[in-house]
């Protein structure tokens, strides 16, 4: 969250201690938006480290309700420019993930996770997923959607943007699944299908500026190409497979 550890940092500001709260709680501007919940919760707890030392954290659950304190003091409308990193960080962090994950999350970060290749995924994931929601705009071009009514034999209308489902399913075998392999798990897991049916964000403004959307527009770039010379649907799936399918490949050389 960018807060500092020491209860002192701050005083400076004129933030001091407010009911014994922890430091990253300890601002007077904070305390209105404090929950008797999250003020019950934030009894120390001694634990020890895994090279054996004691020491004193926090139940994982309370960082969303601690999040939330610093956004609604955004909501407010009064946030001293000495927090505004803060509230971002905790805007940031509540998009990333889901009350039912953070312990997941603690256990990865802290080496408690079980024995396997360490951050592999990570890896990929931080190259590929933005922190923070990049802003919508037309990422794919009317050529590719011309396509494929085209080469699926539906009428094209350019003067609407309602599309049939089946695209969506299209586009993320064809799109998403040739990203990296988890990058579509984390994008449905960072933007979940809403309780009415669709998802409130496009999976591309989750993606990284510099290596996510590149690789997907790229992606977009090829697939267009291939539809375009393509007569009809089964001509596309036979040059895709060549493309892209490793077992196509492989039936190929054998």
């Amino acid at each position: 969250m960018g807060r500092s550890r020491t209860p002192k940092a701050g005083t400076g500001s004129g933030f001091a201690s407010v009911d014994n709260m922890p430091p990253f709680l300890a601002a007077i501007n904070l305390k209105p938006f404090i929950s008797d919940e999250l003020r019950q919760s934030t009894m120390p707890i001694l634990f020890k480290t895994k090279d054996g030392r004691r020491a004193y954290g926090y139940k994982a659950e309370i960082l969303p309700m601690v999040c939330d304190v610093y956004l609604k003091l955004r909501d407010a409308g009064n946030v001293p420019k000495t927090q505004k990193h803060i509230v971002e960080a905790c805007d940031i962090l509540m998009r990333g993930f889901a009350i039912v994950g953070i312990i997941a999350l603690v256990d990865e970060a802290t080496g408690y996770q079980e024995d396997r290749a360490k951050d592999e995924l990570q890896i990929i994931l931080k190259h590929y997923i933005s922190e923070a929601l990049l802003p919508w705009i037309q990422k794919f071009p009317n050529e590719f959607f011309k396509q494929v009514y085209r080469l699926h034999g539906w009428e094209y209308k350019p003067e609407t943007v309602k599309r049939p489902q089946y695209i969506g399913k299209l586009i993320n075998k064809y799109v998403y699944e040739k990203l990296p392999l988890g990058v579509l798990g984390e994008l449905r897991r960072k933007n979940p299908v809403t309780e009415k049916g669709y998802r409130k964000y496009r999976h591309f403004q989750f993606l990284t500026a510099d290596t996510g959307n590149p690789h997907l527009d790229r992606q977009i770039m090829v697939v267009t190409t291939l539809m375009q010379a393509a007569t009809d649907k089964n001509a596309f799936e036979e040059m895709f497979s060549r493309v892209f399918d490793k077992e196509y490949q492989l039936k190929l050389a054998l």
